[in-house]
């Protein structure tokens, strides 16, 4: 590491310490020309892959649209904005983890709807009709029914751990 003061090659840590939650490690440098003292942060480089969009142009991925997308389909609703944050982490956890150099945006349209579809059932078919390109009131009501056999299947099923509220067997 490089003195930010004089320039010299060589500096020796004085001290280290985990910082934001342990992401980071801080470290107290000292210049061994200057005596110099300053701190720098160690992180992990996470790459998030390239988006390769509908018409194949490749643009870098931009956690900041996807938030945005997901906060207008869930403008005026009751989801807290910690919980849209945690699906956000969610979905940049999933693509990271695809291990892909590159991914299609609609892999990344369908990891926001599956997102979606359990944050909140109006902001899922918001986001469904500029995804899916809604073009009458018709599409609406076919998404609607399909969100509702749904609903309706998961109701059906039997709890895999008794007692669960809401569920056939549990407690309300």
């Amino acid at each position: 590491m490089h003195c930010p003061f004089c320039g010299h090659e060589e500096t020796k840590v004085t001290d280290s310490r985990l910082a934001g939650g342990g992401a980071q490690i801080r470290r107290r440098r000292e210049c061994l020309s200057c005596g110099e003292r300053f701190t720098t942060f160690e992180s992990a480089e996470l790459v998030m892959p390239l988006v390769v969009k509908s018409d194949q142009r490749r643009v870098p991925f931009d956690e900041g649209k996807l938030r945005g997308g997901m906060e207008r389909a869930l403008q005026k609703r009751p989801v807290g904005r910690e919980a849209i944050e945690e699906a956000v982490s969610r979905i940049c956890h999933k693509l990271r983890s695809l291990g892909e150099r590159e991914v299609n945006s609609r892999t990344i349209g369908e990891l926001v709807m599956e997102e979606l579809h359990h944050l909140d059932e109006v902001g899922y078919v918001r986001f469904a009709s500029v995804y899916r390109s809604f073009q009458d009131v018709d599409a609406f009501r076919d998404e609607i029914e399909r969100l509702s056999d749904r609903r309706t299947a998961n109701r059906e099923q039997l709890p895999l751990l008794p007692g669960l509220p809401g569920k056939p067997g549990g407690k309300v």
